[in-house]
């Protein structure tokens, strides 16, 4: 099967040309990221699947199984599909009968889990994330966020699902844009237009979003905008560069370059294996919101760098669901257990 996607966004437009389709003339049709690999969806159920470029991930492994017994391409790219084709039976994903609504930890420091937390303690008002069959969406209720990014991977294009978009509205959200299009940038400008005060944002590093945008309409709204930015595997050079001076917390997934370069300015790392890094004192304070000892979090030195992970080291405190242990550290911390992408692969967009 043959796609023509067009976007906006000059990363998408690397995907490999079956997946190349016309928005207007596509019908329905999503692009999402799997474990390294483009997954392309239409009329609930996966219809393409890219050459995977990683080898290991401790999250996948951890949570199916099948994805570490392939012993082969072919065999891998067929267990993604399983595994893509199975969310959209269980979770509705893709479909007008998604999952909106949860409460549930799905990953012990997801970015949805972190933005439901804060968004409960009222740290935010509002969070600007993506939703299949929707595109950028304007949140402000905690479950909702959850609902959305819980069994949510990094989404690259999506195409309107009218039942969704009717659902998300009369949950109090604001659908940015009634083609579904993906633009955080505006999502954040129209969330400050709304009213939003403090705002959070996702912002994957892959599309072509502009993070110096953001800190121009907190000035210009006089607001706070918090940026989380995820799906970093692949992201370039100038990228890292622009992530690691504007964004507040990072997701590291399987780049080695951002644990590097982003990890070694961080003030808090988050985990070991698959790394969040947390680099300004908004990040934080959004991060404070998961734990009951967030004042300790919020009055870290940002002078001095810590880790927060379950080696029974340190402070214990509670965070999310479970407990884990606070110490200083020099970052980035690396783990044995990190993603590995096949050794002919850097980690950089253009080179795998």
């Amino acid at each position: 099967m043959s796609f023509n996607v067009s976007s906006g966004s000059k990363e998408v437009k690397t995907i490999p040309a079956r997946f190349k389709a016309d928005k207007d003339g596509c019908g329905d049709l999503h692009i999402l990221r799997f474990y390294s690999s483009y997954v392309a969806v239409r009329d609930g159920k996966v219809v393409d699947v890219t050459d995977p470029y990683m080898e290991y991930c401790p999250l996948a492994a951890c949570f199916y199984k099948d994805i570490q017994n392939a012993d082969s391409l072919e065999a891998t790219k067929e267990t993604i599909k399983k595994i893509i084709n199975e969310k959209i039976t269980k979770f509705g994903v893709f479909t007008g009968n998604r999952e909106l609504f949860s409460e549930n930890i799905a990953i012990p420091y997801g970015a949805s889990e972190i933005l439901m937390f804060a968004m409960r303690q009222g740290l935010i008002d509002a969070s600007v994330v993506v939703c299949d069959g929707a595109g950028t969406v304007v949140v402000n209720r905690a479950e909702v966020v959850q609902g959305i990014g819980a069994r949510m991977n990094g989404l690259f294009y999506t195409s309107p699902v009218g039942r969704t978009i009717e659902r998300l509205k009369k949950a109090g959200c604001e659908v940015v844009f009634e083609d579904a299009a993906i633009d955080q940038i505006k999502g954040v400008e129209k969330a400050a237009e709304l009213g939003y005060k403090n705002i959070a944002v996702t912002i994957n590093a892959l599309m072509d979003e502009d993070l110096k945008e953001i800190e121009k309409i907190e000035n210009k709204f006089q607001i706070l905008i918090t940026v989380l930015t995820i799906c970093t595997t692949g992201a370039t050079k100038e990228k890292i560069r622009e992530i690691e001076k504007y964004a507040d917390i990072v997701w590291s997934c399987a780049s080695d370059p951002v644990r590097k370069v982003v990890g070694k300015k961080a003030i808090l790392q988050l985990s070991r294996k698959i790394p969040v890094f947390v680099l300004t004192q908004k990040g934080l304070d959004l991060v404070s919101g998961y734990s009951f000892s967030g004042q300790l979090i919020k009055r870290l030195d940002k002078r001095k760098q810590y880790i927060l992970d379950s080696f029974k080291e340190g402070k214990r405190i509670e965070v999310g669901n479970f407990e884990g242990y606070l110490r200083e550290e020099t970052l980035p911390v690396r783990s044995k257990g990190e993603p590995r992408l096949l050794k002919n692969k850097t980690g950089y967009m253009g080179d795998h």
